[in-house]
């Protein structure tokens, strides 16, 4: 059966506002002219393309985000925006690959080597059909009973209890929880909230870079937009870090050096200005960045941990 035209409708007007077609789309709202019901193929397109931006514009912005720093910023600003992915899109794109390669690969938090060693060593002797032999532990320093770790502990619950006492139960009801449950939750808290908290920051992002490019007559959108390119950036790259195969250092060397170096070219060809002034802006930046960042995510990691 043909459902490429309605037979109830005229032809040659919008099957969605009844506007008169004069193109492949409808001038007054922009849908297609031509429909068809969409195949299964159509749909995973259009889901990915949705929530991934892979579509045919990707590439170019992708090569352009790479390889030329600040280009991508400046084609927006003067205007040349259709053969691009959307800023905020690219961003989120990258992000979220990142986080999903970070969460679902091997990147497990452990807490020390000592636990592994151990298990390493039983493991050898089981094999050898041998005892386990243990690694000699240092004899354990006498306890001092007027200050143990106990009492201190109690104490900052105490004084919590005192400002807000919902916040002083639910950090009990943690501390009283197994290790295992308690880095279960950090690391439920980290990969759910952090993204977010990442994502928050972005306009912070621009801020300061607005205080640092004070009186360049800047506006504020603008610095948005380069802190959206040069952050996709900087998730793209490590991605790339986290996929590469061990077996070639060299790749990984050469992709954490242009990580480093990307943002102070990237604003140099936005913004202008010599090497100097540049670098000693790039370090203030990145020094205010750094330390909201992990503000951010010790914070919403903490509370996602305790909720």
């Amino acid at each position: 059966m043909n459902t490429d035209t309605d037979p109830h409708r005229a032809p040659g007007f919008c099957p969605n506002c009844d506007s008169p077609l004069g193109g492949n789309f409808c001038q007054t709202c922009g849908q297609p002219a031509r429909l068809h019901v969409p195949s299964a193929r159509e749909f995973l397109h259009e889901f990915i393309a949705h929530y991934v931006a892979l579509e045919g514009k990707l590439w170019k912005s992708l090569g352009m985000l790479l390889f030329k720093p600040g280009r991508l910023t400046r084609e927006y600003i003067e205007g040349r925006r259709v053969p691009y992915v959307e800023p905020l899109r690219l961003y989120l794109s990258f992000s979220i690959i990142f986080f999903a390669i970070y969460k679902f690969g091997d990147y497990r938090w452990r807490s020390s080597t000592a636990p592994r060693a151990r298990r390493r060593r039983r493991a050898e002797a089981a094999a050898q059909g041998k005892p386990p032999v243990e690694a000699p532990r240092a004899a354990a320093a006498p306890a001092d009973p007027a200050v143990t770790t106990a009492d201190g502990r109690n104490e900052v619950l105490d004084e919590v209890d005192k400002l807000n006492p919902t916040l002083g139960s639910k950090l009990r009801q943690f501390m009283a929880l197994p290790r295992t449950d308690k880095d279960a939750a950090v690391r439920k808290a980290f990969f759910s909230y952090t993204p977010y908290a990442i994502f928050a920051l972005m306009p912070l992002f621009a801020a300061y870079l607005k205080l640092l490019y004070l009186g360049s007559g800047r506006r504020y959108g603008e610095h948005l937009l380069f802190a959206l390119h040069t952050n996709a950036f900087a998730f793209l790259a490590l991605s790339l870090l986290l996929i590469l195969p061990s077996g070639i250092p060299l790749v990984g060397t050469a992709l954490t050096l242009w990580l480093m170096f990307y943002t102070p070219t990237a604003m140099r060809r936005v913004y202008g200005g010599g090497r100097l002034m540049t670098g000693l802006r790039w370090i203030a930046l990145m020094t205010l960045h750094f330390f909201s960042m992990v503000l951010a995510v010790v914070a919403v990691t903490a509370l996602g941990a305790l909720a």
